[in-house]
């Protein structure tokens, strides 16, 4: 089945990539950086279509296309396996995002983005009741979805189960827990974030070796799951060069 993607810098990305595309759509007129994306298009011979704006228009939606549309091949998600197989080719201790339940497709493509730019290794969801690898997760993601390593497994307490039985970590970022700052994250690490709404489930918590919290000044007691992440994800990466030292 086939997917779009939409936008210059998404598109750019998914042709630096090896994702499989089928075709290229460009507005007639279009200038700039499109000339750049037409240009690796043809030296990878991907068809190229020239239609006039309003056909892109009624293609995208409500999506901002800024005057190119890629086809694409759907999503390939890949295994745990696949995410600690990079680990090792990397010669790095496996570093993991479990995104329990978070259903802002614009959240989970800025977790992949701050995921993909701090270089932990792969993230992973729930088959049900969570957001997948759409068109605007891979917008939200300015592309790094082309890149990071997504598995989307059946149960997570199960596949946290696997993770701790390959020697690794498994921290729940939630209230009543230890202060980011002062637990040890390096190591093997897995670091389970929560839903917009509900947060982390009980059993996932349970499953959990430890939790860490994130101090709360304001009158606001929680902040957005991929703000959240992103601030655990840079202490993970902090954490790991201090040691390096």
């Amino acid at each position: 089945m086939a997917d779009m993607i939409t936008g210059r810098n998404a598109v750019l990305e998914a042709l630096k990539s090896d994702r499989e595309i089928e075709k290229l759509i460009v507005a007639k007129g279009a200038e700039g950086s499109i000339r750049k994306i037409t240009g690796m298009a043809k030296d990878k011979k991907i068809p190229i279509q020239y239609r006039e704006k309003a056909a892109l228009d009624r293609i995208a939606g409500r999506n901002s296309h800024q005057g190119v549309i890629a086809q694409v091949s759907e999503y390939t998600y890949c295994t745990l396996d696949d995410i600690l197989r990079r680990a090792e080719e990397r010669g790095e201790d496996p570093f993991i995002m479990i995104l329990d339940g978070l259903e802002d497709p614009h959240n989970l493509g800025a977790v992949m983005r701050t995921a993909e730019c701090c270089g932990a290794h792969g993230i992973v969801i729930p088959k049900r009741r969570s957001a997948g690898i759409t068109e605007t997760v891979a917008k939200a993601s300015a592309g790094a979805v082309e890149y990071m390593l997504c598995a989307r497994v059946s149960n997570i307490g199960q596949a946290i189960d696997q993770l701790k039985e390959r020697g690794m970590w498994v921290a729940a970022c939630d209230m009543g827990g230890k202060a980011y700052t002062e637990q040890d994250l390096t190591g093997s690490l897995a670091v389970v974030i929560g839903s917009e709404g509900t947060g982390i489930s009980r059993l996932v918590r349970e499953k959990c070796d430890f939790v860490v919290s994130i101090p709360m000044k304001g009158k606001i007691t929680s902040l957005n799951a991929s703000n959240a992440a992103a601030i655990l994800m840079y202490e993970v990466v902090r954490q790991r060069e201090r040691q390096a030292l």
